[in-house]
């Protein structure tokens, strides 16, 4: 069941006055840090899985074969790790979309997955 205009108003009342007593943590819970640190996991991740290659590169040269599956390890490791990370930034990048119109505010993504079970009953 969607939220009444009174209650859509309160609670955009209420989410200013978080901003104001404390922005801090509304900038945490609008995902801003959380979208900083899953954006260095993917750099990271990144530079692991060029790393992975180059041991499993070193591995098929030397004839090492456990140095190669240690390789393809690291990367394979680091390829689940990146891309769990920018499918985080990427839904986090994704402002919920109200009347035609994107709206990226904390009341807007508390209330997407409500309005997305309505819009599925119906």
């Amino acid at each position: 069941m969607p939220l009444s205009e009174e209650e859509l108003r309160a609670l955009e009342q209420m989410e200013r006055a978080l901003v104001q007593e404390d922005p801090k943590l509304a900038s945490t819970l609008r995902g801003t840090n959380l979208r900083r640190a899953a954006q260095r996991r993917a750099i990271l991740a990144g530079v692991c899985f060029v790393a992975g290659i180059g041991v499993m590169m070193a591995g098929a040269i030397g004839r090492i074969t456990l140095v190669g599956i240690l390789g393809f390890v690291v990367m394979l490791a680091s390829a689940t790790v990146g891309l769990a990370a920018l499918r985080g930034t990427s839904s986090a990048h994704k402002p919920a979309v109200r009347g035609g119109q994107q709206a990226g505010s904390m009341l807007d993504r508390f209330g997407s997955p409500w309005r997305r079970r309505h819009d599925d009953e119906a």
